[in-house]
Order: structure tokens, then C-alpha cells, then sequence
């Protein structure tokens, strides 16, 4: 059960107007960066903006909650895939989920912490996320999937540029495609 920012219990309807707000703030500061506003978000959400503020006191805490919930949802699908019965078919399907929900992140992620430095529950998302990644490369390395020596930290890094190579120049789903088959060929272990 969701709590409220003091712990306790939130009603349906408060949870119900935190996830609208949550929603709309990830299309808002998905699209317009550091310029969305919580003007913006509230208008979206159909919601005054002083349930916005009673939900997340300052634009930082409704940025950075936008950005967990972003880490969450990603790791309840990775969690998903981790289970499937393909491990070489759960990374292709990781690498396209990855890339579907990188521009957004990408742009949450410009917003929050400092000097390289994240909020310690979005770090604590982030390993979360890391953690339940790292599952599916290690069964789809020790399947014969993916090569040894590949890591997380590179997967995030092939997923981040290919993201930003689409966002600034997007392509048609054809290549696409392609590009993601290009990528797992790349993963493999060498024949």
C-alpha cells in the first residue's frame, strides 16, 4: 500500500491522484526537460496544484519520484523476463524494453542529483534495476546466449547510445529492427 509523505496509509482516491500526477509528470518532463512545470503536470493530471504539492513538496521531489517509478516499472518487466523460458529471446526483449523507455529516463535522469551524484533511493532503484538485469545476462551467458565477458554496464551503454542515436534521428521500425538484431548478433558468444 502506498503512504503518504508523513507514512501513513493513503486512500484510494489520493493514490489514484498520486499516480495520475506521476503519469503526467513523466509525459510533461518527458517532453520539456528542466522547462515543464508543475503548473504543467497538475493541468495534465486534472488536478489543482496544490495536490500536486501535497503529493510532492518541491518540482525536485515529483522529478525524482518520476524517475523511480520509471526504475520500478522496469524492473517489474525485467523481472518478467527473467522468468521466461528463452534467456537469449529475454535479453532482445530487455534491449528493446530498455530502449522504448530511454528517452524519458534519459531526461528524468539530466534533472536529478548533482555533480553525478543521485538521490540515495534513486540509486537504490537503479541497483534494483541492475541487480534483476544482471540475472537475465547471467542465465543467457550460462545458456550460451550471450558471451562471458560481456557486461551490464556495457548492455546499458550499447541501449543509451543507440537511444539517443533514434531520439535525435529517428529511424524506421524496419531499421530499427534491424538494429536491435545487429546488437544481440553483437552479444553473442563468437562462433
Amino acid at each position: 500500500m502506498a503512504t503518504s509523505p508523513g507514512g501513513t496509509p493513503m486512500r484510494k482516491d489520493a493514490r489514484a491522484n498520486r499516480e495520475r500526477i506521476l503519469a503526467a509528470a513523466e509525459a510533461v518532463f518527458g517532453a520539456s526537460g528542466e522547462l515543464g512545470s508543475t503548473e504543467d503536470v497538475a493541468a495534465r493530471a486534472g488536478v489543482g496544484i496544490a495536490t500536486v504539492f501535497r503529493h510532492f513538496p518541491t518540482k525536485e521531489a515529483l522529478i525524482e519520484a518520476t524517475l523511480i517509478r520509471q526504475f520500478d516499472r522496469l524492473n517489474e518487466q525485467a523481472s518478467r523476463l527473467a522468468g521466461g523460458p528463452d534467456p537469449g529471446r529475454a535479453v532482445r526483449q530487455l534491449i528493446v524494453t530498455l530502449i522504448e523507455t530511454s528517452s524519458t529516463k534519459l531526461t528524468l535522469i539530466s534533472l536529478v542529483g548533482e555533480n553525478g551524484q543521485f538521490p540515495p533511493a534513486v540509486q537504490e532503484a537503479t541497483s534494483q534495476v541492475q541487480a534483476t538485469i544482471s540475472g537475465i545476462l547471467a542465465r543467457a551467458k550460462d545458456e550460451g546466449a550471450v558471451a562471458g565477458d560481456v557486461t551490464v554496464d556495457e548492455l546499458f551503454l550499447l541501449v543509451r547510445g543507440f537511444a539517443q542515436a533514434a531520439a535525435a534521428m529517428p529511424a524506421a521500425s524496419v531499421t530499427r529492427e534491424r538494429a536491435i538484431e545487429i546488437i544481440c548478433r553483437g552479444l553473442a558468444p563468437p562462433r
